[in-house]
């Protein structure tokens, strides 16, 4: 695997703080914030002075029920290509459920949610990574999630998860070791164990980031700084295998360059710190995995799912979600408490998303913003992007007859009516009114 050397995530609010950054050799940047023909400025000077960029993908949804949707696969590698990355990265988790294989409404999830460590859930995966591979002009590599919850019935381990899908697929792996501190401190799952259980020859690169503790819960927040744990796990890991690269993730709550800058010296540190220990003598991954009872070796050429193992998958899926944003009953074996801590993780997570990708919102209504968001997202699941959520969420508040007339209103209205069509308003008041009389009559009669 190509060598990466230390990174940290792009994003535009520290743009420029990481071109001047000393010692970045790689970025990330999140491909679906990333438009293949109009490249950000920062990031074409970083690369015109070498500086490698991975496109790292959020909504695919590899495992999922369905199989992967072209349109975002085509997307994912116009930007690989744009970029003239090495590879591309995703996740090993589901982001939607319902549709045809359950003949339910399509709902989504806002975020990464687990997959259950099931043959039928792997035999899923492998088929969907596949198919991303043949359709991506770079290796694809993915990523281990943090996760608030646990299947029930689970037949492997995280270790022995992430080894036969590399083993059968060939895919690379991107190890967030924050992401194995969380799983341990939600689910009790060692991270040492992981590690030991894992084909280290196919990671691509390591992710670190911080989060916090709340009520015996930890959220990985990628808003706070890198704590003392998660960098003991990538000394383990530095002492197990040299990782091709590794990369400090920060998406919210950002600090200034001096502070990112002293979080990338502790990463650079923890990586140090092994070369004067020995690493302990370990049981050989394959090993570990070929004799776990709860993990029957898999076939060398393991037939693609059928689709009743699909339709398995898709329903158990469709009924954790449903339950995660739509209020209806948790599904048999699941903890009701930590997913009530998830949904309500879920809601918070859309009022942020919205509040960035609608900012005029937030200063509309103000300190009203985000509990009227909350309630609203109580009763609407999502079913679009968070472009679609903030027009929804808009249209209920004026539907919903609890804004008086008055100076909130009148704005709402006016951002609505702004980008509900696929052209902007004409600034003729009388082709203003015809459409918006239009918009008013294509709602259904249930809506009005």
């Amino acid at each position: 695997m190509e060598r990466l050397g230390t990174g940290i995530g792009w994003r535009p609010e520290i743009a420029d703080a990481v071109e001047r950054m000393p010692g970045i050799e790689w970025v990330e940047a999140v491909a679906e914030n990333l438009c293949s023909g109009h490249l950000p400025a920062s990031l074409c000077r970083l690369r015109e002075r070498g500086v490698t960029v991975v496109p790292h993908g959020v909504s695919l949804g590899l495992g999922g029920a369905d199989r992967p949707d072209e349109g975002r696969l085509t997307a994912l590698a116009e930007r690989a290509e744009a970029l003239g990355s090495p590879l591309v990265t995703e996740h090993i988790a589901f982001v939607r459920a319902g549709g045809p294989l359950t003949a339910s409404p399509r709902l989504e999830a806002g975020h990464l949610l687990p997959v259950p460590r099931t043959r039928d859930a792997l035999d899923v995966l492998c088929e969907n990574v596949r198919i991303a591979q043949d359709a991506l002009p770079v290796p694809l590599a993915v990523e281990n999630i943090a996760a608030l919850i646990s299947w029930p019935g689970e037949e492997m381990t995280e270790g022995q998860f992430l080894y036969e899908l590399a083993d059968r697929t060939g895919v690379k792996l991107l190890i967030d070791v924050a992401n194995l501190h969380t799983n341990h401190v939600n689910r009790g799952e060692d991270p040492a164990d992981a590690l030991a259980e894992l084909p280290l020859e196919a990671i691509a690169y390591v992710h670190v980031a911080g989060g916090f503790e709340r009520d015996g819960v930890w959220h990985d927040s990628h808003a706070h700084p890198v704590p003392g744990p998660v960098l003991d796990i990538l000394t383990d890991l530095a002492s197990r295998v040299s990782p091709p690269g590794v990369l400090l993730e920060r998406d919210e709550n950002f600090p200034d360059a001096a502070e990112l800058e002293r979080e990338l010296g502790a990463i650079r540190d923890a990586l140090e710190k092994e070369q004067g220990q020995a690493a302990p003598t370990r049981e050989p991954a394959r090993a570990r995995s070929a004799t776990a009872p709860t993990a029957p070796t898999a076939p060398a050429e393991p037939a693609a799912p059928t689709d009743p193992a699909r339709q398995r998958l898709a329903l158990a899926q469709a009924a954790l979600l449903s339950s995660l944003v739509a209020g209806t009953p948790a599904p048999e074996g699941f903890d009701r408490v930590r997913l009530g801590v998830q949904a309500r993780a879920l809601a918070g997570k859309r009022a942020d998303v919205v509040a960035k990708v609608a900012p005029e919102l937030p200063e509309i209504l103000g300190g009203g913003y985000r509990p009227a968001f909350l309630a609203y997202a109580q009763r609407h699941p999502m079913t679009g992007g968070y472009r679609r959520d903030a027009l929804d969420f808009v249209e209920q508040l004026l539907l919903g007859g609890r804004l008086a007339e008055g100076r909130t209103r009148r704005e709402l209205r006016e951002w609505w009516l702004e980008r509900s069509g696929p052209a902007p308003r004409s600034a003729r008041p009388g082709v203003r009114l015809a459409r918006a009389t239009r918009q008013v009559l294509r709602r259904p009669l249930s809506r009005r």
